[in-house]
């Protein structure tokens, strides 16, 4: 299974947001931090507002930020809102389709892979040995050697 890139986008928002969850970040901020095109990020930041996800702050000292606790916002119940098919196979036009035992366990596949997700919340994910948005500062100049 392969998330869309619009996904994996939502789901780097969320956990960048959830590091910090009270402050505005601005898209060009997460944009550049990621190293991701600003105006696909501009979209996925907007299909997260509409469905309630994020609060936007318009203005020069504007940004997102989380509209929700992050140990309330599951994987899951994100990938489910930004994936438009869960079809591992193309079996509406296969002929064996009918007889074919295999889209029961592609289904039970995917169901134990949302299972899996939904077992984790945003305020999960930062738990790390690094502080998450540390690693998006520029390395540190090298001290000279004495």
């Amino acid at each position: 299974m392969r998330l869309t890139r619009h996904t994996d986008y939502a789901l780097r928002v969320l956990m960048y947001l959830s590091a910090e969850p009270d402050r505005l970040a601005s898209i060009g901020e997460m944009s550049a931090a990621y190293g991701i095109s600003h105006n696909h990020l501009m979209k996925v930041v907007n299909a997260l507002v509409r469905a309630g996800y994020l609060t936007s702050v318009r203005g020069r000292s504007g940004g997102v930020r989380l509209a929700r606790p992050p140990e309330t916002i599951r994987v899951g119940e994100v990938v489910r809102m930004t994936e438009d098919s869960f079809r591992l196979a193309d079996c509406e036009t296969c002929r064996i389709a009918p007889a074919c035992g295999l889209v029961s366990v592609l289904d039970e596949a995917v169901m134990a892979f949302l299972a899996v997700l939904d077992r984790y919340t945003f305020a999960d994910l930062p738990e790390r040995e690094v502080d998450f948005l540390s690693i998006f500062l520029p390395p540190s100049e090298p001290v000279p050697a004495d």
